[in-house]
C-alpha cells in the first residue's frame, strides 16, 4: 500500500454490514460465560432496552468526581446495560470485545473507562490511549465524546488525526511535548503513516480501543494499517473493541489482539430491534416520493431529521430540491471533500440545520442526538442498514420514528426481509398520521 495512499484513506462506510451471529443460548450460553462470555439478558427480557435497569446510577462505578460531574452535567443518570455490564470490568483495565446495537452507549464505555484510568497530571508528549475507527467523521464524534466527558480534567490533552488534510499539521502538533496529545482519535492510514515515519511514537500506550471494529478488520488494507500500529505498542496494554455487528468470521480475527477478553453480546440477530423507534411504511409510486416528502416535512413534528437515499447524485438533488421549497437542508455524501463533509456534519450536529439528506455514510455510528425522525427515502439493498439508518432516530433510549417509502418490488423484498430478520411487524403510516406525542420526547 503506497504511502500517498494510506494518507488520503478511502471512505469505507457505505459497504456492506456483515450479518450478526447470534450468541449462543441454553447450555453452550452458560459453558461460554464460564470463559468469560457473556450474552445479555435472559430469554423474554427486552435485550438492550433501558427498561429495568434503573437501579444502577453512573456513582455506582465510583469514578472519580471530575466524570461523575461531566456526566451530569451531559443529564446521564441511568447507565444502559451494555455500559452496566462493561465499565466496570474496562475500568479494572480487562480487555474487552463488545457487540451492542446503535445507540446504547458503546463509546462512553472506552471514553470514561480510559479517562478513569489516566494519571491525574498525565506525562507530557506521551500518547496512553490509542482510539481507531473506520470514518473521518466518527473519529470527529469521538473525540467530541472525550472534550465532553474530560471537561473537567484540563491537563488532559486529545487530538484527532485522519487523512484528507495535510499530514504536516499532525507532524507539527506531535513535535512538541506541550501540545502533544495524551489521547488520540483516528483513522488506521493516517496513524499508520505517522508511526511508520516516527513522527508518532505510541512505546507508552496503554489502552488500544477500535470502534467498530469489524470495518476495520474485514478490510485488507485497513486491517493490515491496524495490524502494523498495534505492533508499534507495547504488549502489555488494555485492548478493547466494539462493534454494532460481529459476524461470525470476524470475531477469531478480533481475538487474536486481546488475552481473556470479557465478551458481551447484547442482542441476538432477532432482537437487533430498536427500543422506543416507531417503524412505519409507505407505498407509493417513485414519482410520488417528493410531493408526499414534502407534506411529511409539512406535517410531523421533529427535532432533526435525516432522509436517506441511496446515491450521491440523488442526495445532490433531493437537497437542491428541498431547499427550492423552502426547507433549509444539508447534504452529506462521499463526493464532497474532507473538510467540507465535517464542516456540514458539525453543522447540522450543532442543529444550526434541522434536515440532512444523506446516502449510507451516515448511516452507522454516527450520532446526533436530537435526530428523532428518519425517513428512508430509497429503501437500503440490506436488511442490517435498516437497522444502522433508523438507528439514527431514538438514540439513547428516547422516543423515536422511522419512515420508509416503498415504490417497487424490489424494495417489497427488503421490506419482507427487514421483518423476518428483525421479528417486526412494519405497519402502512396512517393517512391521518400518528400523534406528535408518540415519537416526541416532552
Amino acid at each position: 500500500m503506497s504511502h500517498e495512499h494510506e494518507e488520503d484513506l478511502i471512505d469505507y462506510s457505505d459497504e456492506e454490514i456483515q450479518p450478526t451471529e447470534a450468541p449462543a443460548n441454553g447450555a453452550n450460553a452458560a459453558t461460554s460465560a464460564a470463559q468469560g462470555d457473556l450474552a445479555v439478558g435472559g430469554a423474554g427480557d427486552k435485550k438492550g432496552s433501558y427498561v429495568g435497569i434503573h437501579t444502577t446510577g453512573f456513582r455506582d462505578f465510583l469514578l472519580k468526581n471530575e466524570l461523575v460531574r461531566a456526566i451530569t452535567d451531559c443529564g446521564f443518570e441511568h447507565p444502559s446495560e451494555v455500559q452496566q455490564v462493561c465499565i466496570p470490568q474496562a475500568i479494572l483495565g480487562n480487555d474487552v470485545i463488545c457487540q451492542a446495537k446503535s445507540g446504547l452507549g458503546k463509546t462512553a464505555v472506552f471514553v470514561l473507562a480510559t479517562l478513569q484510568q489516566m494519571d491525574e497530571k498525565p506525562e507530557q508528549g506521551v500518547t496512553t490511549v490509542l482510539v481507531m475507527c473506520h470514518t473521518r467523521e466518527l473519529a470527529y464524534q469521538i473525540n467530541n465524546e472525550y472534550a465532553r466527558f474530560a471537561k473537567f480534567l484540563p491537563d488532559v490533552k486529545t487530538a484527532v488525526l485522519y487523512g484528507g488534510i495535510p499530514i504536516q499539521k499532525d507532524i507539527e502538533m506531535l513535535s512538541n511535548p506541550e501540545t502533544h496529545p495524551h489521547i488520540i482519535v483516528g483513522t488506521p492510514g493516517r496513524i499508520h503513516a505517522l508511526v511508520r515515519e516516527k513522527k508518532l511514537r505510541l512505546a507508552g500506550l496503554k489502552h488500544f480501543v477500535l470502534d467498530e471494529c469489524d470495518k476495520m478488520l474485514d478490510q485488507p488494507d485497513m486491517r493490515h494499517d491496524v495490524q502494523a500500529i498495534f505492533r508499534a505498542t507495547p504488549t502489555h496494554k488494555q485492548v478493547m473493541m466494539f462493534s454494532a455487528t460481529l459476524s461470525k468470521e470476524i470475531r477469531p480475527v478480533c481475538m487474536k489482539f486481546m488475552r481473556n477478553p470479557l465478551e458481551i453480546y447484547v442482542d441476538d440477530e432477532k432482537k437487533l430491534t430498536l427500543h422506543g423507534l416507531q417503524q412505519f411504511y409507505i407505498q407509493l409510486d417513485e414519482r410520488e416520493k417528493n410531493r408526499k416528502l414534502n407534506d411529511l416535512l409539512d406535517t410531523l413534528e421533529f427535532n432533526q431529521v435525516i432522509i436517506f437515499v441511496k446515491s450521491t447524485v440523488r442526495c445532490v438533488e433531493l437537497d437542491k430540491l428541498l431547499r427550492e421549497c423552502n426547507f433549509p437542508s444539508t447534504a452529506v455524501h462521499g463526493g464532497l471533500d474532507q473538510v467540507e463533509r465535517i464542516k456540514r456534519y458539525k453543522e447540522f450536529k450543532e442543529f444550526n440545520t434541522r434536515i440532512c439528506v444523506s446516502t449510507d455514510i451516515f448511516g452507522r455510528g454516527i450520532d446526533v442526538e436530537r435526530i428523532n425522525v428518519a425517513i428512508n427515502y430509497d429503501m437500503p439493498e440490506k436488511a442490517d442498514q435498516y437497522l444502522h439508518r433508523v438507528g439514527r432516530a431514538g438514540r439513547f433510549g428516547t422516543k423515536g420514528l422511522s419512515i420508509s417509502f416503498v415504490s417497487s418490488d424490489h424494495d417489497q423484498e427488503i421490506l419482507k426481509t427487514i421483518e423476518e430478520r428483525f421479528s417486526v411487524a412494519l405497519p402502512e403510516f396512517p393517512e391521518e398520521g400518528i400523534d406528535a406525542g408518540s415519537y416526541m420526547n416532552n
